[in-house]
């Protein structure tokens, strides 16, 4: 999945750190992400982005220390627009899904997802008061009232609803991706996640569960959540009821028809393949 990035590990520990010449700049517009691609992922190098500024006779702007990935810091940064570095432009997050290597596409990933919190927490929810960064933590704080404002994680259930030989597959309504997907959704309020799993099968396919068993977790910086995988047989014979507004499909598929995963990234593509592994040893997933 995305975040196996062994022998490679990321650190995601808070530090107050100054750039090195090699540390990895990230820049961020709507959804997409400053880098070069030719082959594989190469992100903006600080002595790079500094020397710009030098010739271009500009400030250099502030930094945010994201993680690092072995000994290679990654910071966060805004661009001017009128940048031109060449080779280097803003790619769709969604693309980047299919670039190489992973670990650079898990820190590109990871990286939006923090850009995403402090993009949307620049003030107080409680006083409106522009918010600061905490030196000792990842976290934002009023200077007025207090408030402390940590990053922003969805926990969401990705589901493998198996009848025997066959996997309920999906497809979602209105988005960008088109392939093959899960029953997925996010955990409310006052719920757990065997609890998520039961309720989102009734909405999305009107199908009842049961023996509901975990797989797996997986950060997914895409949309800032944590998704965890569970496996769960169906209950009772019905009739599949779709949820239109959702899913724009909801079919068994055989555990032979179940296609390959090209791409290595994503916990609902390594479930399906599990899935299909499983029965093709005569076992349960």
């Amino acid at each position: 999945m995305i975040q196996d990035i062994y022998p490679m590990k990321l650190d995601n520990a808070f530090q107050m750190k100054e750039p090195d010449a090699d540390s990895r700049i990230l820049a961020f517009r709507d959804r997409t992400v400053y880098l070069k691609n030719e082959g594989e992922i190469t992100f903006l190098k600080y002595h790079v982005w500094v020397e710009y500024c030098k010739t271009h006779h500009k400030k250099v702007p502030g930094l945010v220390y994201l993680f690092s990935v072995d000994d290679i810091s990654f910071y966060l940064t805004e661009l001017y627009e009128d940048v031109e570095i060449p080779g280097f432009m803003y790619h769709k997050l969604f693309a980047v899904r299919s670039m190489k290597p992973k670990e650079r596409v898990f820190a590109a990933t990871t990286a939006w997802h923090l850009y995403v919190w402090y993009r949307d927490n620049q003030f107080c929810g409680r006083c409106a008061h522009p918010l600061v960064h905490s030196c000792t933590e990842r976290m934002l704080q009023c200077p007025v009232c207090n408030n402390m404002v940590f990053p922003k994680i969805a926990p969401a259930v990705i589901i493998g609803l198996t009848n025997n030989d066959q996997i309920m597959m999906t497809k979602y309504a209105g988005r960008e991706y088109k392939r093959y997907a899960l029953i997925a959704g996010f955990t409310e309020i006052g719920e757990t996640a065997e609890e998520t799993v039961h309720r989102e099968v009734m909405e999305e396919v009107g199908l009842k569960v049961k023996n509901i068993r975990y797989y797996k977790s997986q950060p997914w910086g895409f949309d800032s959540n944590l998704l965890m995988g569970f496996f769960c047989d169906l209950a009772e014979e019905g009739e599949i009821r779709l949820e239109e507004e959702e899913l724009s499909l909801a079919e068994w598929v055989d555990y032979r028809d179940v296609p390959d995963d090209p791409e290595g990234l994503s916990l609902t593509r390594e479930m399906m393949t599990y899935f299909r592994k499983q029965r093709e040893q005569g076992l349960n997933p």
